[in-house]
C-alpha cells in the first residue's frame, strides 16, 4: 500500500490585463519560490493548460496539514512585496481550493518517477501531464463514488500506457465540486490508447458521470516545477 499523498493547494490563475511575460516571471521567480520556504511545503508544480479552456493556468503545492494556519505562510502576505500585491490583485483569476487525502495509486506513489524507464523527462518529481477532475454527487451517492474508483476506473486507467499516478482528494477549503482526481501522464498520447477508450466507457462511468454536480474536466502540461 503506498504511502499516503500530502494534502494540495490548487490555484487556478488567468493574468487577466497583465502581460503574460510579467505574470510567469512573477510566479517562477518570487510568488512560486517563497512558498517552497514555508516549512510543510515541499514541492510546487505550475502548468499550462492543454485543453483550449480556461482558467489557463494551474498551480498546485503538496503540504502538510495545517501548513496554511501557520505563521510562516501567513507571514507571506504581511511581508508581500509591491509587485506581489499589485498583480494578486489584478488577476483575472484566482480559484483558490484546499484538499485533504483521500488515496494515492500508482507507479509514481510507491517508487517515485525515476523508476519507470519511460519517466527520465520527469526525474525530478514533475508530471509532465496532468488531468484534474473535480466532480461531486448527490449525497447518498459518495460510497458508489469511492466504490467505482477503487474497484474500475483507477485499475482500468493504471492498466493504460503512459498513466502513472492517479491521487483523489476532497475538498476542504475553496468553492469547488468536493472530489478532485489528480491524474499523472506521461504525454497526451494517453488519451488515443484502446484502454482509456474502455476505461472512459464502463456503464458504471456513465451512471457516475450522470449523476454528477459541477464535474470538470481539465488537462495540462507542465510549465515549471519548484522545490521537488
Amino acid at each position: 500500500m503506498p504511502a499516503m499523498a500530502n494534502g494540495l493547494l490548487f490555484v487556478y490563475t488567468d493574468p487577466g490585463p497583465v502581460p503574460v511575460a510579467e505574470f510567469n516571471d512573477w510566479y517562477d521567480n518570487e510568488h512560486g519560490p517563497l512558498r517552497l520556504t514555508v516549512p510543510g511545503i515541499s514541492a510546487g508544480y505550475r502548468f499550462r493548460a492543454l485543453d483550449d479552456k480556461a482558467p489557463q493556468w494551474l498551480a498546485y503545492y503538496e503540504m502538510k496539514p495545517g501548513v496554511l494556519d501557520s505563521p510562516e505562510y501567513k507571514a507571506l502576505a504581511t511581508s508581500a512585496s509591491a509587485r506581489e500585491k499589485s498583480i494578486m490583485s489584478s488577476l483575472a483569476t484566482l480559484d483558490r481550493r484546499v484538499y485533504e487525502p483521500l488515496s494515492d495509486s500508482g507507479v509514481a506513489a510507491s517508487a517515485g518517477w525515476a523508476a519507470t524507464a519511460d519517466a527520465a523527462d520527469a526525474a525530478d518529481g514533475a508530471p509532465p501531464v496532468v488531468l484534474a477532475v473535480s466532480l461531486s454527487v448527490p449525497p447518498g451517492l459518495e460510497d458508489d463514488l469511492a466504490a467505482w474508483y477503487a474497484d474500475e476506473h483507477i485499475p482500468m486507467l493504471l492498466a493504460v500506457p503512459g498513466w502513472r499516478r492517479i491521487r483523489r482528494f476532497r475538498l476542504t477549503g475553496g468553492t469547488a465540486p468536493a472530489y478532485l482526481s489528480l491524474h499523472e501522464l506521461a504525454d497526451m498520447s494517453v488519451f488515443q490508447e484502446a484502454a482509456y477508450r474502455a476505461a472512459v466507457s464502463t456503464p458504471w462511468m456513465k451512471r457516475i458521470v450522470d449523476s454528477a454536480i459541477g464535474r470538470e474536466r481539465r488537462v495540462f502540461g507542465l510549465h515549471k516545477s519548484f522545490g521537488d
